[in-house]
């Protein structure tokens, strides 16, 4: 069954005929060209294919694309504003937690969806919001570090003041 969408990516509205049983991640990837959403396992267990949907991580995997329907989807490649990279990203470049990058826009993601929030974690509410992630290349220590680092107050390391 053929079923037609409106949603915004990446401020970018769109209109789009899909078959129903699409999943986001097909959309996102095949139809968009957005390829920064990755996909890993298919069956939402390695966050790789991690968006916001009106500004809450979600797996794009098991998302239906017919659900984003009037939604907000934002993803890797909508995080920078006008060639700027933002904050979650600088945070994981100056802390080197991008190793091979294949799972890094997931967690980039998850990291921006948790700055939202407006206030710092520790580490161990830090692993607890990623528990939907697998990096094989690490052993996650400079991916924590760098989402704690994009939590910090906005004048801390920016090298700006955003006061």
């Amino acid at each position: 069954m053929i079923k037609k969408i409106n949603f915004t990516v990446n401020g970018k509205k769109r209109e789009l005929e899909i078959n129903a049983g699409e999943t986001l991640l097909e959309i996102i990837r095949k139809r968009l060209h957005l390829t920064g959403t990755k996909e890993g396992c298919g069956v939402g267990e390695c966050g790789a294919c991690t968006v916001l949907i009106d500004g809450t991580a979600i797996n794009s995997c098991l998302y239906l694309g017919v659900w984003a329907d009037g939604r907000e989807i934002v993803t890797v490649e909508g995080l920078a504003k006008d060639g700027e990279l933002s904050k979650v990203q600088k945070a994981f470049i100056s802390e080197g937690a991008v190793q091979c990058g294949f799972c890094t826009p997931g967690f980039v993601i998850t990291a921006s969806a948790l700055q939202s929030r407006g206030h710092s974690l520790t580490d161990i509410e830090v692993k607890e919001e990623l528990a939907g992630h697998f990096c094989r290349c690490t052993g996650y220590q400079n991916i924590i570090k760098a989402v704690k680092k994009s939590l910090e107050n906005e004048t801390a390391g920016t090298g700006g003041d955003h006061t």
